[in-house]
């Protein structure tokens, strides 16, 4: 008796795509900033969030990216991030080689999982790095509750 393999339609049409790559020399399939073909995959810009004490902590990666190109933004309990990479210098497609860099414009939001105090957060960007600190309201800060049982 044969193994039975179980079908991926998925990954054939993944494939196929790579086949498209192949043959044509380019990426037909926009993946450079994680946006697969049936789904988001790795969304960019990449982004981690701890909770302090009395604040949150947002850290988005944006290498290359000039400070004067981002905006943060919050509204309500989501935070926005939008920015644009620009490329250096024109470089003409005959001259490459390969490239795996990507350009253009990206918007990211993340909802918040507590309130915070909008007036008192700070954003900083240093190496690549952007660090909101958001300082939690006094409802968010007080954690435990003591209920009454009955």
């Amino acid at each position: 008796m044969a193994n039975l393999i179980p079908w991926e339609p998925f990954r054939e049409m993944l494939d196929i795509g790579n086949i498209f790559d192949r043959f044509f020399g380019r990426n037909l399939v926009p993946r450079r900033l994680g946006m697969g073909l049936f789904g988001d995959g790795i969304r960019y810009p990449a982004i981690e969030v701890y909770d302090r004490k009395d604040h949150l902590v947002v850290k988005a990666e944006l290498p290359g990216i000039d400070k004067k190109d981002l905006k943060v933004s919050l509204d309500g309990d989501i935070l926005s991030i939008k920015g644009e990479t620009k490329k250096e210098q024109e470089i003409k497609e005959k001259d490459y080689y390969y490239s795996e860099r990507a350009y253009g414009s990206f918007y990211r939001t993340l909802p918040l999982p507590m309130g915070v105090q909008k007036d008192k957060t700070k954003a900083s960007y240093k190496d690549g790095i952007l660090t909101i600190e958001l300082p939690k309201n006094e409802e968010a800060k007080s954690k435990e509750t003591d209920i009454e049982v009955e």
